[in-house]
């Protein structure tokens, strides 16, 4: 069974790991892994998950152009599955194309459900800060992806050209929202599409 825990130094092999699946230097949607991050090095590596664990406290200021954000990895078994992040409140650019809830799964364990149990998973946060409802995005080419916001109750908004590309824009209502989905969920025999990022 899957578990969100805040980021920490104890899965670094397991992290380097999952991202050399996705490649090095590849974006990871709701990782807060950003370009110039070291995290080749022990010391790098700590230096981010502290930067991660920090974002969240609203006590300290956001980075300049940031907004404050609760970071989770999804693990089973000390495995590092992915991340899932919540944004507090939304920018502009988020307003347009980014959304309070970013997510990503490593290539390895897409297809399993792992994706739409996280979301359903860090929707009570949301809803314990206070959010009575959420904005999830996803490119318009990611099937899978949009299958993860619909399972957890999404509404499409709108469609629109981002700077994030064609984007699905979908809002979740937290006063109605549907029970968690339960874990592992069914899965048709064969899947297409890029999975969740």
């Amino acid at each position: 069974m899957p578990e969100l825990i805040a980021p920490t130094i104890e899965l670094y092999a397991s992290w380097l790991d999952a991202r050399d699946e996705w490649g090095r230097g590849t974006h990871q949607d709701g990782s807060g892994l950003r370009p110039a991050d070291d995290v080749d090095t022990a010391a790098g590596f700590a230096a981010w998950v502290d930067r991660l664990r920090r974002q969240g406290d609203e006590s300290l200021p956001a980075d300049e152009g940031w907004v404050h954000t609760t970071h989770r990895w999804i693990i089973e078994q000390d495995a590092y599955l992915g991340a899932i992040s919540l944004r507090h409140r939304l920018n502009d650019f988020l307003r347009r194309a980014g959304g309070h809830i970013g997510y990503g799964v490593r290539p390895s364990v897409r297809g399993r459900g792992i994706a739409t149990w996280a979301l359903g998973a860090m929707l009570p946060l949301a809803a314990a800060r206070g959010l009575d409802r959420v904005m999830v995005t996803c490119d318009e080419s990611n099937p899978a992806s949009a299958r993860v916001i619909e399972r957890n109750g999404g509404v499409l908004e709108d469609v629109r050209d981002t700077e994030l590309g064609r984007t699905r824009r979908y809002w979740i209502d937290l006063g109605e929202q549907p029970r968690p989905p339960t874990y592992p969920l069914p899965v048709p025999p064969t899947t297409h599409g890029a999975g969740p990022r």
